[in-house]
């Protein structure tokens, strides 16, 4: 009896290094305001699945949901002043 196999070679190989890069670290760091403001959104909406929101809850929600606006604008600004790789020098 022979035993059935996987004859073909891996599709895609790993790279070695499996850290990010630089400009993948940057990108975060830039990206991490938003990050966290849309993480404490996410908590607030959690908190008020299973219970009918009080007065706190939806000051909360308010609060979390303008500073995700914030932190969009924010973010946005920034891209606009940042040069693009297709200006010309």
């Amino acid at each position: 009896m022979k035993p059935i196999v996987a004859l073909h070679s891996l599709v895609t190989l790993l790279p070695v290094d499996l850290e990010p890069t630089d400009a993948e670290l940057m990108a975060i760091e830039i990206e991490l305001p938003l990050i966290l403001a849309e993480r404490d959104l996410l908590d607030a909406q959690i908190v008020t699945l299973d219970r009918t929101p009080t007065e706190i809850d939806r000051q909360r929600l308010r609060r979390a949901r303008r500073r995700v606006l914030a932190e969009w604008t924010a973010l946005e600004n920034r891209a606009t002043h940042l040069p693009s790789s297709g200006d010309a020098a």
